[in-house]
């Protein structure tokens, strides 16, 4: 089953989540409603054990989008213990004394449906694609594996296995993946960010079954779980079908999510990886950042509209600098991913090319970002920005997962629905004052990471 999980480290998670979560960025508390003019028309429910539900209706077809997201991830983990969160993922797929090991998918494919799972470091998270009628299926199915989950030692000792062949895979074979996994780890000083996903190998092969036992006994109930379905459905429809399997899980104590707050950071790092894998040189740089849920300052938004300005695509103010005006990179990007309870990050990341100095290029860089946030962003800038926000969230509706994703990533890192629903009218109202602002408070040298990954030994600054 390795081919199918899906286990996100901390770039994979940046990249894949930074979208989804951007339209959960409205920093303001507020009732978990969505309200009249909502933007995905989002309505909610708690059950009475304490499970919640977002649904999101969407008529066009007889299609459903059930997920299901544990307020549980990497992050949350017992030192030591590095990767147990993701290990439970595969675990999930093991059976329960009613659902045999391999039936889960097996059942859910004979009724013409397709299923998956997601761990990053904030929660982890089971989906099944399924036509609306065979919804209460995969809701039994579901709920059963919350409370009956069953493995032995040898499932567990397989799986172990197959965890270290898909860290050998997606990372350890990856010289740009080993590389993030360090800038991660310099990036957070005391924050568990800074762990893999995955796990260091060391420390999973030091597992044992009762640490994933343990684990899934103290997270793995109602009232730490979202419901999230997207598709031909109302809250209404769904809520009976939820009080009839979900609701029947008991629920139980759960442990708080105390996390360790960062110190100040006082000195920039520098990191270079040489690979004879690698075939281009690659310099980028990441900033510790607020996330949409932990921004007291209300930098998140305007962060989304810095790093369009600075580097997404090709009228972006990099891509013009040094690709186009300069002509001593390749390609030149910019990002910014809100996609965590507790902190976020800001990045750039710039190709050279052949010949061209890594001195020279880190340069130019600076001579940018500083010139952008002396001058701000053009009225242009703003507006491009503004437009695309606007896009994605129409777009968006295409897609059940999409927006399934959205909803659920937002509830299990701090925010509401009603605030994913305001976040397009917030974005709206971003200033070109705002996205200044929120570049002088980030993209401050003592609370980056600046990383080279060379094909060999090479001069860097």
């Amino acid at each position: 089953r390795a081919a199918r999980r899906i286990a996100a480290g901390p770039a994979a998670a940046a990249a894949a989540m930074s979208c989804a979560l951007g339209l959960a960025a409205a920093p303001a508390a507020a009732a978990d409603a969505a309200g009249a003019g909502a933007t995905f028309g989002s309505e909610t429910f708690v059950l009475a054990n304490g499970m919640e539900a977002v649904v999101i209706p969407n008529r066009r077809a007889p299609l459903v989008h059930h997920s299901v997201w544990y307020k549980v991830g990497a992050a949350d983990e017992p030192p030591g213990k590095s990767g147990i969160a993701h290990m439970l993922e595969h675990l999930m797929f093991k059976g329960t004394p009613t659902t045999p090991d391999g039936e889960f998918s097996s059942v859910v494919a004979r009724n013409g449906g397709d299923d998956n799972a997601f761990t990053g470091q904030d929660y982890t998270g089971y989906y099944q694609n399924i036509a609306v009628d065979r919804l209460e299926l995969v809701m039994r199915l579901e709920a059963d594996r919350m409370a009956n989950l069953s493995f032995d030692d040898g499932d567990f000792a397989t799986e172990r296995e197959v965890v270290l062949e898909e860290r050998r895979g997606r990372v350890d074979n990856r010289p740009g993946a080993l590389l993030g996994e360090q800038v991660a780890a310099a990036q957070y000083l005391a924050h568990p960010y800074g762990i893999p996903t995955i796990g260091w190998e060391h420390e999973i092969r030091g597992w044992t079954p009762a640490d994933a036992r343990d684990f899934y006994r103290a997270h793995y109930a109602p009232n730490n779980a979202v419901l999230v379905v997207a598709g031909d459905v109302s809250a209404a429809e769904l809520r009976p079908l939820a009080e009839a399997t979900y609701g029947r899980v008991a629920a139980r104590p759960v442990p708080p999510r105390v996390r360790p707050a960062e110190p100040p950071q006082r000195a920039a790092r520098r990191m270079s990886m040489s690979d004879p894998r690698v075939t281009d040189r690659e310099w980028s740089r990441s900033y510790l950042a607020p996330s949409y849920a932990a921004d007291p300052d209300g930098h998140s938004i305007p962060l989304d509209v810095l790093a369009t300005a600075l580097g997404d695509g090709p009228a972006s103010r990099l891509y013009q600098a040094l690709v186009v005006e300069r002509g001593i990179a390749t390609g030149a990007g910019a990002w910014y991913s809100g996609a965590g309870l507790d902190y976020g990050r800001f990045g750039i990341r710039v190709s050279p090319k052949p010949g061209v100095a890594i001195a020279e290029l880190e340069d130019a860089v600076d001579a940018e970002i500083a010139r952008l946030l002396e001058d701000g962003v053009t009225e242009e800038e703003l507006e491009r920005a503004k437009f695309g926000v606007r896009a994605f969230a129409v777009y968006s509706r295409d897609s059940l997962q999409t927006l399934a994703r959205i909803f659920g990533a937002a509830r299990t890192s701090g925010l509401t629905a009603a605030q994913v629903e305001r976040w397009p009218e917030e974005a709206a109202a971003v200033t070109a004052a705002q996205v200044a602002a929120a570049g002088r408070a980030v993209l401050v040298p003592e609370r980056s990471v600046t990383a080279l990954l060379l094909p060999e030994a090479e001069d860097s600054p």
